[in-house]
């Protein structure tokens, strides 16, 4: 079973082993995590179209072949743990974080099962329970992470690749993070490594694009053999990664390649939380440990102003729905097909008339298209949360950003791709009453979509530090 082991000591490592995962199961079945009552509570780091659950699995020692098996949610391969790992060891500073975190647990748990509030008002925070999966639950966990979530940053590396990354463009929700992550006044980095939770490696795929990458090559090779050497630093020089294998390890990333360039190493890849704007389901993308993160261009570094002040809701809006952009991939041919230029109440274009403003467009239509395009991620969505613009969410295999936590159906509407010869049918059926709670939901919805300098409480830059506790919170590290 274990490569390492000498042929004397087999059978005792077995023993000893076996013992301890039966030990985890009398416990996990005792305190009740995985019971019908804690299913319920529908809470959990999963993706939007699952029942969403607050799960806690465990970090279990499995063989190859187990590794392969449905349902296997966060395993590290026992053959390919280094000499240093002891899994029957406890740390007491280690012991201390995992009694915090099972306090945390159990009052989440507590605070979900009351179900029958429409209004959270406490210590001057005012939650809307209509867009929450479950509304007490996130305030809940979202009040532990501020009281207990500590991070810490890896200083190796050398810019511009590591500890900087783009404010400015397409990719600003990379660069902003890592900025915060370093130079912002939070609460969350602790320079302790030994009292963190979670560690991050704050090098970005942006840059490695830019200064690694040849143009027109389509080699990544660069990409992922970066990504390869900063893991083997970290790991020889820092004992954390070889303890889970870097299950409690995050990187961060909203370029398209992101995916490609986490493969340098398969446990960043397969074990480590991956928090990517390309969160795609069927390339590799596990909701139950990655994180999605909202893609949000900022031009110049600012939101375009038109969108800080949407028309009040007492201003009907001229047009049904609204999209203009180009032919990336296989869905927007599809819609420009069937809509473009077809109606006069639909306003959908391949390139935007030279008289019309994008932002007055989106300000003036009562739904927004968003389709995917060579990948599953659009800043579009962000924009339409802005312009109170209900988002059509046009895609397949997407993971929406804070999925685990927020209720997308009260401030969107996902429309099947087969559906869209059926489109203006589909959103004329949407009736008034219904319309009027989705803009009400973007309204509420907003302020988690908003990125900060210096960041606020529930803003982007805290909910992604949320969709990474919550990760932390479903890994038991010994």
């Amino acid at each position: 079973m274990l490569a390492m082991m000498n042929r004397d000591g087999v059978t005792v490592w077995i023993v000893l082993l076996s013992s301890v995962f039966a030990a985890s199961i009398a416990i996990v079945f005792l305190i009740g995590f995985f019971s019908d009552k804690a299913n319920v509570n529908g809470f959990g780091p999963f993706n939007s179209s699952y029942e969403a659950e607050f799960d806690i699995p465990t970090v279990e020692l499995v063989t190859t072949a187990a590794r392969t098996r449905d349902g296997e949610s966060r395993a590290v391969l026992s053959s390919e743990f280094s000499s240093k790992f002891k899994p029957t060891v406890r740390r007491r500073q280690n012991s201390k974080l995992e009694q915090g975190l099972a306090v945390a647990r159990a009052a989440i748990r507590k605070a979900a099962s009351n179900r029958n509030v429409s209004l959270i008002i406490k210590n001057s925070d005012v939650i809307s329970t209509a867009i929450y999966r479950n509304a007490g639950a996130f305030y809940q966990s979202y009040m532990e992470m501020e009281r207990r979530f500590k991070v810490y940053v890896y200083k190796e590396g050398e810019l511009p690749i590591v500890h900087d990354g783009p404010c400015k463009d397409i990719y600003s929700s990379e660069g902003r993070f890592i900025h915060e992550m370093e130079h912002g006044n939070n609460r969350f980095r602790t320079s302790n490594a030994k009292a963190a939770h979670v560690y991050f490696m704050p090098f970005s795929v942006t840059w490695m694009v830019k200064y690694l990458y040849k143009p027109n090559t389509y080699n990544v090779s660069p990409l992922k053999e970066f990504v390869s050497d900063y893991v083997r630093l970290i790991s020889r020089k820092h004992p954390f990664w070889n303890k889970t294998q870097g299950a409690d390890h995050f990187m961060l990333t909203c370029h398209d390649w992101g995916p490609l360039a986490s493969s340098g190493n398969a446990f960043l890849y397969n074990t480590s939380i991956r928090v990517l704007c390309n969160a795609n389901s069927s390339e590799g993308f596990d909701p139950r440990k990655d994180v999605s993160l909202p893609e949000i261009h900022l031009y110049g570094g600012k939101v375009n102003p038109k969108l800080l002040s949407p028309p009040p809701s007492n201003i009907s809006r001229l047009y049904l729905a609204f999209f203009a952009g180009g032919l990336h991939g296989s869905i927007r041919p599809i819609l420009l097909k069937h809509w473009k230029g077809r109606d006069q109440d639909l306003h959908i274009y391949e390139y935007l008339p030279k008289d019309q403003d994008y932002y007055d467009s989106m300000l003036k239509s009562k739904f927004c298209l968003c389709p995917s395009g060579y990948e599953v991620a659009s800043p579009r969505i962000v924009e339409a949360i802005y312009a109170e613009c209900i988002p059509v969410i046009l895609s397949d295999h997407y993971v929406l950003p804070f999925s685990d936590v927020l209720n997308w159906d009260a401030f969107s509407i996902h429309i099947d791709i087969l559906e869209i010869p059926r489109l203006k049918e589909i959103l004329i059926a949407v009736s008034e009453d219904k319309y009027l709670r989705l803009k009400e939901g973007l309204r509420a919805v907003r302020r988690h979509f908003v990125l900060n300098r210096p960041a606020k409480r529930f803003d982007m830059f805290r909910m992604i530090l949320h969709s990474v506790w919550l990760r932390r919170l479903n890994l038991r590290v010994g």
